[in-house]
Protein backbone atom coordinates (compact mmCIF):
# COMPACT_ATOMS: atom_id res chain seq x y z
CA UNK A 1 0.00 0.00 0.00
CA UNK A 2 2.49 2.23 0.86
CA UNK A 3 4.31 2.43 -2.83
CA UNK A 4 0.54 2.84 -4.05
CA UNK A 5 -0.42 5.92 -1.88
CA UNK A 6 3.01 7.40 -2.21
CA UNK A 7 5.12 8.44 0.91
CA UNK A 8 3.62 11.85 1.39
CA UNK A 9 0.19 10.45 1.77
CA UNK A 10 1.73 6.93 4.04
CA UNK A 11 3.34 9.86 6.00
CA UNK A 12 0.11 11.69 6.56
CA UNK A 13 -1.26 8.66 7.38
CA UNK A 14 1.45 8.06 9.91
CA UNK A 15 1.72 11.08 11.52
CA UNK A 16 -1.98 11.18 12.57
CA UNK A 17 -2.36 7.96 14.03
CA UNK A 18 -0.28 6.78 17.04
CA UNK A 19 2.33 4.17 17.18
CA UNK A 20 1.64 0.93 19.09
CA UNK A 21 4.12 -2.36 19.15
CA UNK A 22 3.63 -6.02 19.64
CA UNK A 23 5.08 -9.32 20.39
CA UNK A 24 5.02 -12.21 18.14
CA UNK A 25 2.09 -14.06 18.53
CA UNK A 26 -0.20 -11.11 19.49
CA UNK A 27 -3.84 -10.54 17.80
CA UNK A 28 -3.52 -7.40 15.57
CA UNK A 29 -6.96 -7.78 14.54
CA UNK A 30 -9.75 -10.14 15.66
CA UNK A 31 -11.99 -11.44 13.13
CA UNK A 32 -16.11 -11.02 13.67
CA UNK A 33 -15.49 -7.80 15.49
CA UNK A 34 -16.14 -4.02 13.94
CA UNK A 35 -13.91 -1.56 11.90
CA UNK A 36 -13.30 0.57 14.66
CA UNK A 37 -9.74 1.55 13.26
CA UNK A 38 -7.14 0.53 10.34
CA UNK A 39 -3.07 -0.19 11.50
CA UNK A 40 -0.37 0.82 9.45
CA UNK A 41 2.27 -2.14 9.42
CA UNK A 42 5.44 -0.14 9.79
CA UNK A 43 7.96 -3.06 11.21
CA UNK A 44 7.74 -6.75 11.66
CA UNK A 45 5.46 -9.59 9.88
CA UNK A 46 1.80 -10.68 10.54
CA UNK A 47 -0.34 -13.45 9.19
CA UNK A 48 -4.17 -13.31 8.08
CA UNK A 49 -6.51 -16.37 9.75
CA UNK A 50 -9.43 -17.15 8.91
CA UNK A 51 -11.37 -19.07 11.45
CA UNK A 52 -13.42 -21.98 10.02
CA UNK A 53 -16.86 -22.96 11.64
CA UNK A 54 -15.13 -25.81 12.76
CA UNK A 55 -13.14 -24.18 14.85
CA UNK A 56 -9.47 -24.81 12.30
CA UNK A 57 -8.09 -22.02 11.20
CA UNK A 58 -7.05 -21.08 7.36
CA UNK A 59 -3.84 -19.36 6.39
CA UNK A 60 -4.75 -16.29 4.04
CA UNK A 61 -1.81 -14.61 3.65
CA UNK A 62 1.30 -12.91 4.97
CA UNK A 63 1.62 -8.88 5.55
CA UNK A 64 4.97 -6.80 5.31
CA UNK A 65 5.93 -3.54 6.38
CA UNK A 66 4.03 -1.21 4.45
CA UNK A 67 0.66 -2.68 4.58
CA UNK A 68 -2.54 -1.38 5.56
CA UNK A 69 -4.56 -3.75 8.04
CA UNK A 70 -8.36 -3.74 8.85
CA UNK A 71 -9.54 -1.36 5.97
CA UNK A 72 -11.49 -3.37 4.38
CA UNK A 73 -14.12 -2.92 7.45
CA UNK A 74 -14.07 -0.02 7.71
CA UNK A 75 -14.26 1.39 4.26
CA UNK A 76 -17.59 -1.10 3.91
CA UNK A 77 -18.47 -0.54 7.66
CA UNK A 78 -18.72 -4.13 8.54
CA UNK A 79 -16.72 -6.41 10.86
CA UNK A 80 -13.05 -8.20 10.29
CA UNK A 81 -13.69 -10.97 7.88
CA UNK A 82 -10.43 -12.60 9.08
CA UNK A 83 -8.13 -12.11 11.81
CA UNK A 84 -4.24 -10.70 11.99
CA UNK A 85 -1.47 -12.02 14.42
CA UNK A 86 2.10 -10.73 14.75
CA UNK A 87 4.63 -13.50 13.61
CA UNK A 88 7.55 -11.45 14.74
CA UNK A 89 6.81 -8.42 16.88
CA UNK A 90 5.50 -5.78 15.04
CA UNK A 91 5.48 -1.67 14.90
CA UNK A 92 2.31 0.01 13.31
CA UNK A 93 0.41 2.67 13.72
CA UNK A 94 -3.42 3.01 14.63
CA UNK A 95 -5.49 5.32 13.16
CA UNK A 96 -9.58 5.42 14.23
CA UNK A 97 -11.55 4.75 10.96
CA UNK A 98 -13.27 8.53 11.23
CA UNK A 99 -10.16 9.99 10.88
CA UNK A 100 -8.78 6.80 8.23
CA UNK A 101 -12.27 7.94 6.39
CA UNK A 102 -11.17 11.76 6.32
CA UNK A 103 -7.59 11.28 5.26
CA UNK A 104 -8.67 8.81 2.34
CA UNK A 105 -11.41 11.68 1.03
CA UNK A 106 -8.67 14.28 1.36
CA UNK A 107 -6.15 12.34 -0.41
CA UNK A 108 -8.21 11.02 -2.95
CA UNK A 109 -7.69 7.81 -2.34
CA UNK A 110 -10.14 5.70 -2.57
CA UNK A 111 -8.94 4.39 -6.42
CA UNK A 112 -5.57 3.49 -4.56
CA UNK A 113 -7.64 0.91 -2.39
CA UNK A 114 -9.25 -0.51 -5.54
CA UNK A 115 -5.71 -1.35 -7.07
CA UNK A 116 -4.35 -2.39 -3.68
CA UNK A 117 -8.11 -4.49 -3.33
CA UNK A 118 -7.02 -6.01 -6.78
CA UNK A 119 -3.45 -6.55 -6.19
CA UNK A 120 -4.11 -8.59 -3.33
CA UNK A 121 -6.70 -11.14 -5.00
CA UNK A 122 -3.82 -11.23 -7.98
CA UNK A 123 -0.98 -12.43 -5.47
CA UNK A 124 1.18 -14.80 -6.91
CA UNK A 125 1.07 -18.51 -5.89
CA UNK A 126 4.55 -18.87 -6.52
CA UNK A 127 5.11 -20.56 -2.82
CA UNK A 128 2.81 -23.32 -4.34
CA UNK A 129 4.53 -23.80 -7.48
CA UNK A 130 6.25 -27.11 -6.90
CA UNK A 131 9.68 -27.94 -6.72
CA UNK A 132 11.82 -28.97 -4.28
CA UNK A 133 9.75 -28.55 -0.30
CA UNK A 134 12.58 -27.86 1.48
CA UNK A 135 14.32 -25.38 -0.60
CA UNK A 136 10.86 -23.41 -0.97
CA UNK A 137 10.54 -23.66 3.02
CA UNK A 138 13.82 -21.84 3.17
CA UNK A 139 12.88 -19.51 0.97
CA UNK A 140 9.74 -18.99 2.43
CA UNK A 141 11.06 -18.74 5.54
CA UNK A 142 14.19 -16.56 4.60
CA UNK A 143 11.78 -13.85 3.60
CA UNK A 144 9.77 -13.31 6.56
CA UNK A 145 12.89 -12.99 8.75
CA UNK A 146 14.46 -10.82 6.40
CA UNK A 147 10.82 -8.59 6.25
CA UNK A 148 10.93 -8.32 9.86
CA UNK A 149 13.80 -5.51 9.47
CA UNK A 150 15.58 -6.59 12.10
CA UNK A 151 19.67 -5.54 12.30
CA UNK A 152 21.75 -7.47 10.22
CA UNK A 153 19.59 -9.42 7.98
CA UNK A 154 22.66 -11.15 6.25
CA UNK A 155 24.44 -12.19 9.11
CA UNK A 156 23.33 -15.54 11.23
CA UNK A 157 21.39 -13.52 13.68
CA UNK A 158 18.37 -16.24 15.33
CA UNK A 159 15.03 -15.47 14.10
CA UNK A 160 11.49 -16.41 15.69
CA UNK A 161 8.91 -17.03 14.06
CA UNK A 162 4.91 -17.11 15.60
CA UNK A 163 4.72 -20.33 12.51
CA UNK A 164 2.66 -23.44 13.03
CA UNK A 165 3.72 -26.70 10.66
CA UNK A 166 -0.07 -26.43 9.62
CA UNK A 167 0.42 -23.24 8.50
CA UNK A 168 3.22 -23.44 6.51
CA UNK A 169 1.52 -26.46 5.28
CA UNK A 170 -1.35 -24.39 4.08
CA UNK A 171 1.45 -21.66 2.71
CA UNK A 172 3.57 -23.73 0.05
CA UNK A 173 0.20 -26.29 -0.56
CA UNK A 174 1.60 -29.62 0.83
CA UNK A 175 1.05 -32.05 3.67
CA UNK A 176 2.10 -31.22 7.45
CA UNK A 177 3.75 -34.47 7.49
CA UNK A 178 5.79 -33.41 4.45
CA UNK A 179 6.82 -29.78 6.17
CA UNK A 180 8.05 -32.04 8.69
CA UNK A 181 10.29 -33.87 6.86
CA UNK A 182 11.37 -30.78 4.98
CA UNK A 183 11.87 -28.97 8.44
CA UNK A 184 14.04 -31.70 9.57
CA UNK A 185 16.49 -31.10 6.32
CA UNK A 186 17.13 -27.37 7.66
CA UNK A 187 18.80 -28.91 10.40
CA UNK A 188 22.35 -27.08 9.42
CA UNK A 189 20.32 -23.54 9.52
CA UNK A 190 19.45 -24.66 13.15
CA UNK A 191 15.73 -24.45 12.43
CA UNK A 192 13.09 -25.89 14.76
CA UNK A 193 9.52 -25.96 14.72
CA UNK A 194 7.48 -26.41 18.44
CA UNK A 195 4.83 -24.90 20.19
CA UNK A 196 3.58 -23.00 17.51
CA UNK A 197 6.82 -20.88 16.85
CA UNK A 198 9.21 -21.77 14.04
CA UNK A 199 12.81 -21.18 15.53
CA UNK A 200 15.59 -20.28 12.74
CA UNK A 201 19.23 -20.17 14.30
CA UNK A 202 21.57 -19.28 11.40
CA UNK A 203 19.92 -16.92 8.51
CA UNK A 204 23.13 -17.74 6.32
CA UNK A 205 23.26 -21.30 6.25
CA UNK A 206 19.60 -20.74 5.54
CA UNK A 207 20.09 -18.70 2.51
CA UNK A 208 22.46 -21.26 1.22
CA UNK A 209 19.61 -24.36 1.71
CA UNK A 210 17.20 -21.83 -0.53
CA UNK A 211 19.45 -22.02 -3.36
CA UNK A 212 20.69 -19.76 -6.03
CA UNK A 213 17.78 -17.03 -7.37
CA UNK A 214 15.73 -17.97 -4.21
CA UNK A 215 16.87 -14.82 -2.06
CA UNK A 216 13.37 -13.31 -2.00
CA UNK A 217 10.02 -15.35 -2.38
CA UNK A 218 7.61 -13.86 -4.21
CA UNK A 219 3.80 -14.26 -3.65
CA UNK A 220 5.16 -14.97 -0.02
CA UNK A 221 3.06 -11.85 1.38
Amino acid sequence: MRHLMGERPWQRLIDTAYPRSHPAGATLLRQGEPGTHVLALRQGVAKVLLGERGGGLTLLAFRGPGELLGEVAVLDDGVRSASVVAITPCAVSVLDSTAFLRLAAEQELYPVFTRYALGRLRESDSARGGGDVTARLATALLHLADMSEEPSPDASTARELALTRNELAQHLGVSRNTVTTALAELAPARVRAGRGRVHIGDLRVLRRLAGPGRDTAPGAV
